[in-house]
This record gives C-alpha cells, structure tokens and sequence, in this order.
C-alpha cells in the first residue's frame, strides 16, 4: 500500500524520530538543485521532495525509519539520474553520486607506457565511464583486462571482432544492470605467450608471467590510481582476460588477494603445461573467480575441471566461484562480447560501489 503522509508529518517524524534514514547526492549541480523522487512518503515517482544543499556540493535528504525501505532516484530539475533506482535501508546513511548526461563513456590511449619489469613499453586504453567529466566529486572500482588491443576498436583487434567492452558497460549502465566502472586495457606485446604464462609449457614454453604480474601491480596500476579518481583498494579492483590472458588473470588474483577481489578467466587455456594449474590448484583465497568456456571448441572439459579443482579447495558455486557454460560459444572475441556482461554485472551490479 501506498504511503502518502503529508511533507509536514514526515519532517515532524524526522525531528522525533529515534533514528532517520539519509541520502546524501554528491552531484554539482550549478544553479540548479536536487531532489530525490521515491515510492513513500512526501517523495513520488512525478514530483521529489527537495533535497538540502551542503558544502562540497551535497545535498541531503532524510526520512524516518518508521518508512521502512525505500527506492528512489535523485534528479536535477526534469532530468532524473541515469541508471537504476536505489534501495536504502532504513536506517542508512548512503552516499549516491549520479549522472545525468547522455550514457556514453570514452576511450582514451596512452602509448609507450615503460616496463621496467619485462624492459618493453606497450599502449594502455583506458574506459572512462559517461559520469567521469559530469561528476568530479565521483570516484570509480577499475577492471584491468589483458590484451587490450581487442576490447574496444575492431581496427586493433586481432582478428577485426571486438569485445565492445565500451558499447557493453554502457548499456548496462544505462539499463542499471551495473555500475560504472573504470577498464583499463593493458596491450599485449610480441611475447603475448611467455608474459602470460608461468614455466613451462613443452611446446610453447613461457614463464614470464611473474614479470608481467609485477608491472601490472607495481607500475600500471600505481600509474592508473595517481592519474585517475580511482577507489585503489582492492575490494574495488578486478583483472579479467581471456584463453592465455585469462590463465593470467587467475593466476595474477591467485597470487596478489591484496591487491585484486575479482577475477575472470574467460575461456581460459587451463590446458597449459599439462593442465597443472588444475592438478595444482592453488589454495582458496578470499577473491571472487569467474570461469567459462564455450561448449564449441573452447576447452570446456579443462575449465571443468578447473571448477571442480577450485570447488575441492573451499570455493562456494555462486558465492565467490561463478562458472558459466556457453551453449555454441567459441573461442574468439565475438563469443566473449556476446556473454562479457555475466563477468560484468557479477563483479558490477548496480548499486553495489562502496565509497
């Protein structure tokens, strides 16, 4: 049932109320103002209840607790914010940084970016998300993805598919299925197999994978948390790839739980070096892993077993191991931008940032 108490009561409420529920909007809204629409109270889905203006452009809003949960939306003026709605428990106080521009991010390249772990240089691109230029107040989790080549332009990719990393975390934004999140591309070199890679494979070799986990962690990342709005630490930060970038990013989460809390193996060559990543599965640490694999080719049976080694060493199905069996998926970029957005709205789901 609806509850439509008159602004008056609510505010008396608020004054006498043992607890209030709060909403803070952290949103420069120039000459405009704040208000928040809801389903209870003074506040409704066609008319919001005015928010009060703070320093450090906040503006805040509170309501009884005797209201119970609510779900609202800030706007500015007729715009309301893009996105989802939010749901505040009673008796929360919660930080919200909108948007309400066009939901649109932009990729930006920064080249010759120096190793001095691997002694070569390679191009990031980096996604800023549509609120980075409209919100300066905002601060944002960042995924770090291997072979950045392949995630936003069919022109670099290596086969002229993209994942459309950039197309995908806009929709899913803009639908509220997730929440902004910053990826950093990081390209990969001519020695793609042995950065990837721990030693040794017999046929491919490899085994410079710790010098590539080292200047992802100690240059990349450092560089991306001076130059960004970032959220450094490490409930805020992911690493995902693919096929050998993917065996990469488990075993770089693997190594540095300090450092990363999400991990996605997409299609992920766990078939390296006679599959010892599985029958040495490395003991569970307090990290969330994605795994998947087409049914088509795409090294099912080994990313099986993966799951089934992962879930023998303490990981829980559906809490901090997510597995996904794609029905027809093969091993290319078109099949992982087709199910990209599983990884995404997991690690990402709308209103789950924590500032």
């Amino acid at each position: 049932m609806k509850n439509n108490l008159p602004a008056a009561l609510v505010a008396l409420l608020v004054a006498t109320s043992a607890g209030a529920t709060t909403v803070r909007v952290h949103y420069d809204a120039g000459k405009g103002s704040i208000a928040i629409l809801g389903d209870k109270g003074p506040m409704t889905w066609s008319k919001g209840a005015p928010a009060k203006a703070g320093s450090g452009h906040v503006w805040t809003y509170s309501w009884p607790d005797e209201l119970g949960e609510i779900t609202m939306k800030p706007a500015l003026g007729e715009k309301v914010s893009i996105g989802g709605t939010y749901r505040i428990a009673a008796g929360s106080s919660v930080d919200i940084y909108p948007f309400f521009g066009p939901p649109f991010g932009k990729v930006t390249i920064v080249a010759g970016v120096e190793s001095p772990q691997l002694k070569n240089s390679r191009s990031l691109r980096i996604f800023l998300p549509a609120s980075y230029q409209e919100n300066l107040a905002k601060r944002y989790r960042v995924l770090y993805m291997q072979d950045g080549q392949n995630l936003f332009d069919a022109k670099t990719a290596a086969y002229g598919v993209e994942w459309a990393i950039d197309e995908t975390v806009n929709r899913l934004v803009a639908i509220g299925a997730m929440d902004e999140v910053i990826v950093v591309g990081i390209d990969n070199t001519p020695d793609r197999i042995p950065e990837y890679t721990p030693c040794c494979d017999p046929k491919h070799g490899g085994g410079k994978l710790d010098a590539y986990e080292a200047f992802v962690v100690d240059t990349v990342k450092p560089m991306i948390d001076k130059r960004l709005r970032t959220l450094p630490g490490k409930e805020a930060t992911a690493i995902m790839g693919s096929s050998l970038g993917g065996i990469a990013s488990v075993l770089i989460a693997q190594h540095r739980p300090d450092v990363f809390s999400k991990a996605g193996g997409v299609s992920s060559s766990f078939w390296w070096n006679e599959r010892t990543l599985v029958t040495k599965a490395a003991a569970r640490v307090p990290v969330k892993f994605y795994l998947d694999a087409g049914t088509s080719g795409d090294g099912l049976e080994d990313t099986l077993l993966m799951r089934d080694a992962m879930l023998a060493q303490g990981y829980r199905a559906g809490a901090d191991l997510l597995f996904d069996s794609a029905e027809g998926g093969k091993h290319n970029e078109a099949s992982w931008a087709a199910r990209v957005e599983k990884p995404l709205t997991w690690f990402f789901p709308w209103g789950s940032t924590s500032y």
